[in-house]
């Protein structure tokens, strides 16, 4: 069964660890040269979360925000695990639990820095009574 119940939820969680790595300045500094705008489309259930890092926004939807330069593809599930530091990208990229498409050296170049998430995602889901999602 999938974690997530529906398509608002993947926004509230997974997109809300994109909103927190936006409130910290460091962060968004970091990031800004990166250059990555990056689209995850999400699957069970289906949700697509663009992330422009050089202009810190996030955009929720299909459809919604700039063209992105690298695409990951992923269930919802996997993107969870990913936040709880249980998914490590390079390797789910090889097992194929996560299709990329685009220049995905550009992401791993960033990827150390989601590190910094993980404690803040699981606070998250810690204060809003989420154990199901904590224990995947």
């Amino acid at each position: 069964m999938a974690a997530f119940q529906n398509e608002a939820e993947v926004y509230e969680y997974l997109g809300g660890v994109f909103r927190l790595g936006m409130e910290d300045a460091a962060l968004v500094e970091k990031l800004k040269p990166s250059g990555v705008v990056l689209r995850i489309t999400y699957s069970g259930p289906e949700a697509v979360l663009t992330v422009d890092m050089p202009n810190s926004e996030i955009h929720e939807g299909a459809g919604n925000g700039p063209e992105p330069n690298v695409e990951l593809f992923m269930s919802a599930d996997t993107g969870n695990r990913f936040w709880l530091g249980k998914v490590v990208l390079p390797v789910a990229l090889a097992k194929g639990q996560v299709r990329a498409k685009g220049p995905v050296a550009k992401l791993l170049k960033v990827l150390p820095l989601a590190k910094g998430l993980f404690g803040p995602y699981k606070s998250m889901l810690e204060e809003k009574g989420r154990a199901d999602l904590l224990a995947a």
